[in-house]
Order: structure tokens, then sequence, then C-alpha cells
């Protein structure tokens, strides 16, 4: 028999009754639908409650919409970023959200498109640490862009969103038709698998991250790659990142990342330590 857990909900901290003057009267209560925190699953509906297996986006018969999904991993794309540019990122370094907006609706038909346009959602899923700071606003300016914002406490080091990402998609795959999904993440070792099995079962499955670090997507017969750096308007000036698969015909000098001397000098207090 399947046992489903049971279904963990975000609320609202209820506080002290109050006073015996009652003063004005009470709001109207929130529906469900008006509310800006969505509920958050343990399991969502369409898991196997006993095994938690994800199911396979087959036809059953119903007249499901077509969709096209954009899921973004922040932690993953924040600390690739850091890798590829060798540095903490700037404001100037960080990508356009808008931009990439703009880019994934205008594969989707654009803004004015037919009626059988398939539907569009934008994901992004984040770990939020116990002082969020400059993040709320950043949290902000997502959902004015029109991203859904999936957002986790991280309170120990090991907490991360995976599972949650995957299974919205799970949760997608079974509502409606995915017609497209964008996965910004160089996460192989948790999408590989689950992404090559949409592909096998007809969504086209777009990788986008950067190519030193998406080589799962990059070798892969199913997937399609595309590098974060190539999206239309991603970044306001181009990465300092040394890339071998745009390398110029004639061929480029890359740079030392750090003066010989520099790393002679700490070569040699290990070898005398």
């Amino acid at each position: 028999m399947n046992v489903r857990r049971r279904v963990r909900r975000a609320t609202s901290p209820v506080g002290p009754p109050p006073p015996v003057d009652p003063g004005p009267p009470p709001p109207l209560p929130v529906r469900a639908e008006d509310r800006q925190t969505g509920p958050v699953l343990d399991t969502p509906d369409t898991l196997d409650g006993a095994t938690g297996a994800r199911p396979d986006a087959v036809d059953d018969g119903r007249d499901r919409p077509a969709l096209d999904l954009l899921i973004w991993d922040a932690p993953n794309i924040d600390m690739t970023l850091s890798t590829v540019i060798g540095a903490r990122p700037t404001a100037a370094s960080r990508p356009r959200f808008d931009a990439i907006a703009a880019w994934f609706v205008e594969g989707a038909g654009g803004v004015g498109a037919a009626p059988d346009a398939p539907d569009v959602e934008a994901c992004v899923f984040a770990n939020i640490p116990p002082q969020p700071g400059s993040l709320q606003r950043w949290v902000e300016a997502l959902r004015g862009f029109g991203y859904s914002v999936f957002a986790r406490p991280k309170s120990q080091p090991d907490d991360d969103i995976d599972q949650d990402m995957l299974d919205h998609i799970a949760v997608r795959a079974h509502s409606h038709r995915l017609r497209r999904l964008l996965v910004f993440s160089g996460d192989g070792r948790n999408f590989a698998e689950p992404l090559e099995e949409l592909a096998r079962q007809g969504t086209q499955v777009v990788v986008v991250a950067f190519s030193e670090v998406a080589g799962y997507a990059i070798g892969s017969d199913l997937l399609e790659f595309i590098d974060i750096e190539d999206v239309p308007g991603a970044f306001t000036e181009p990465l300092d990142r040394v890339r071998l698969d745009a390398l110029p015909p004639d061929g480029a000098w890359l740079r030392p990342t750090r003066s010989l001397r520099d790393f002679v000098a700490g070569f040699t207090a290990r070898r005398n330590g």
C-alpha cells in the first residue's frame, strides 16, 4: 500500500489573541491563489508515495497544454561563474535575468505568440542563508521579471535544492506536455540521467551552463548544450575566461593567472616546509 508523507505547507506565524476592543472589522481571508508564498510540498502529489519515484511523462490520454519550462540552479550557476572567471562575481559579471527571460520567451513564439503557442514558465531555485542581506532585493527583482522563485533556507552546509528542481520538473511533466526544457546548471551528477530520460520521451532538453563545467551535456547524444555566455545579452560585457571551444582560427595567447615568481616562491616554500 502506498503511504504518502504528510504535506507541509508554508504558513505565516500566528500572533497572540487581539485585545478586548475588537477595533476595525477583520480583513477578508486571503485566498490560496492570492498568497505570495505558495505551498511547499514534501512530496508532490505526482510522486509515488512509497518509493518517491518520479513519474514518467507518458501520454495518458489527457489533453495537456504544451509548456516551455526554464529551471535555474542558482547555487550551481553562481559557484561555476566564480570558477570560470577565477574571482567573486560582480554586478558586471553576473547574468542578466531580464535578457535571459526575453531570449527564452522568444524561443516559445515571442510576446505576441499564436494561440497554439506553448505556455511558458521560468523558475529560479535558491538557497537562502540565515542572514539574507541583499538577496531580498534580488528575489523581488526576479519576481518582477516574471520568474517564480523557490527559496529554501540553508541552515546546514549540505542543504541543497537539487531534489526540489527535479520534483518540479516531474510535476510539470505530469501536468503539461513538456515541449522544451531549459536547465541552467552544470550539475551533471544530479541532472544527467533524468534529463536524458525526458529527452527520450520527446522533450527538447537544453542545458545552459559554462562549457568548462558542463561536460555531461556536451558529451551527451540526447541533450543540447548552449554556453550561457552565448545567450544574447546575458552579460553586459565579455567574461574574463578561457573558452577552448571558441578559439579564433589562428589561435590565441592565454596569459598566466599568476606570476611565475609568485608560483615558484610558493612551490619552494611548500617543498622546504
